[in-house]
């Protein structure tokens, strides 16, 4: 253990640089020449702002050439396709007629099951109720509900749908 009333040892003198004085020189120079490049590099870079705005504004001359060519007509090919017929829409018109029975009243004027003529039905054959989608070909097109209601089909709430017309 050491004696707690003496002095400190001193730390040890650096040893003399080993690098001969010519080496040192030239990492000097070597790194003055890096710098002098960087300020002659970004010199030009910071000069921009600084020159003088030119006042007066010269005339330059306007030369204007128009060229026009006119192509020369080619060739006219003609090809003749003949084109297939394409079924239209059917429409099939239902009519129901009721007969009344020997010995029914048929004046009792109101409450009776009517059933109405639909002259647009479905791809399944029945009549169109109001509320229903529209078929494409079916657009703007008026009917008839099973019940006799007149119905048309249009565009509402991004559909088409049948309502009451």
């Amino acid at each position: 253990m050491a004696n707690p009333y003496n002095a400190p040892t001193p730390p040890a003198p650096r040893p003399p640089d080993t690098r001969p004085l010519r080496r040192r020189k030239r990492v000097w120079l070597g790194g003055s020449g890096l710098f002098l490049a960087g300020l002659l590099v970004a010199a030009p870079g910071n000069g921009d702002e600084q020159q003088p705005v030119q006042t007066k504004v010269k005339a330059a001359p306007t030369v204007t050439a128009t060229v026009t060519t006119t192509p020369e007509p080619g060739p006219t090919v003609t090809e003749t396709v003949k084109a297939k017929a394409r079924p239209g829409p059917t429409v099939t018109v239902t009519r129901t007629a009721t007969v009344a029975a020997a010995g029914t009243d048929s004046g009792s004027g109101g409450g009776g099951n009517s059933t109405g003529t639909c002259s647009i039905v479905s791809n399944s054959g029945n009549c169109y109720s109001a509320g229903q989608f529209c078929r494409n070909s079916d657009h703007g097109a008026t009917t008839t509900t099973a019940s006799g209601a007149r119905i048309r089909c249009v565009y509402s709430g991004n559909a088409w749908r049948w309502k009451y017309a």
